[in-house]
């Protein structure tokens, strides 16, 4: 039922292959749990005692709460599909409550540690106008690292400086993008098709080999090139983060910037606007003389 129901989210569901990935982990790992716990059981038979089991262990195996409910929504959506299906008659999620999870501001770069990341000089090759290019392009569009290794060279108009991306459950969505990521575009389209034998995938983006890039390859050049900035993390969602701040501390309406980021949600948004809050507050202790 696991298989079926992996298909079932990927066909009818369409979530994203990473997604897929993470509930069939989750829920093998689960599987293997109740094999070594409670050998008497299979996952379809499990109840609350046998999930709750599960989850105090994760907990005492000091998993952060996040993971831990992220591990807690598999299992809903899992046990849900089953009772669809009339494989099991009640259902053991029911009573199955998430873990209180700590605020967290987004972790973000400052604007003139971006400037600073953008304005470092790259060795003028393939390898340098690639990295140049992803660092470019997270911050001039605020992409997921999945748009942005899916990214087609045909969905990118140069002429109206706009891309095109197909977002989660296949949501597309129109962004535009400045004059100078246009020309670094360019530049790298021209170094790319002089130096790399590309193959016919049509992404944008390519390896030395001229293969499509790859998370590790992305997350690599994000890492190594944020090295000098403040932000607590160093990975390529850091610079979504950082796109939605920076536009709204610069005034951008909140509605355009969820609709810029590719957000079901305006709750998800607003979460960017806490890092500008916490901007003022410490402009008005720096200087008001009551503070």
């Amino acid at each position: 039922m696991i298989d079926f129901f992996l298909k079932y989210l990927q066909s009818e569901k369409r979530l994203s292959a990473n997604t897929v990935v993470a509930y069939a982990t989750d829920l093998r790992q689960f599987e293997r749990f109740i094999i070594q716990t409670f050998p008497d059981y299979t996952i379809d038979q499990a109840d609350f005692g046998i999930i709750r089991a599960w989850i105090v262990s994760l907990v005492e195996a000091k998993l952060d709460a996040a993971s831990v409910n992220r591990k807690i929504a598999c299992l809903r959506a899992y046990y849900k599909f089953l009772m669809r299906q009339g494989h099991i008659s009640k259902d053991p999620m029911l009573k199955v409550r998430v873990l209180k999870v700590p605020r967290r501001l987004p972790s973000f770069a400052m604007e003139s540690e971006m400037q600073k990341v953008l304005d470092s000089p790259h060795v003028f090759d393939f390898t340098g106008a690639t990295e140049k290019l992803v660092l470019e392009l997270f911050y001039g569009t605020g992409i997921r690292l999945s748009e942005l290794i899916n990214l087609r060279e045909q969905n990118v108009d140069l002429d109206n400086r706009t891309i095109r991306v197909l977002g989660k459950r296949n949501k597309e969505r129109v962004i535009p993008f400045t004059i100078s990521l246009r020309k670094q575009i360019e530049s790298y389209l021209e170094i790319r098709n002089r130096d790399v034998q590309v193959g016919d995938h049509g992404c944008l983006l390519v390896t030395e080999k001229g293969d499509p890039c790859y998370p590790m390859m992305i997350y690599r050049i994000v890492k190594e090139n944020l090295q000098s900035t403040s932000a607590s993390r160093k990975s390529p969602h850091v610079l979504r983060h950082t796109y939605a701040t920076h536009l709204l501390d610069k005034g951008a309406e909140i509605n355009a910037v969820k609709d810029l980021l590719g957000h079901s949600s305006l709750s998800a948004t607003q979460v960017y606007t806490h890092n500008s809050i916490e901007k003022l507050k410490k402009a008005f202790d720096q200087a008001h003389p009551k503070a």
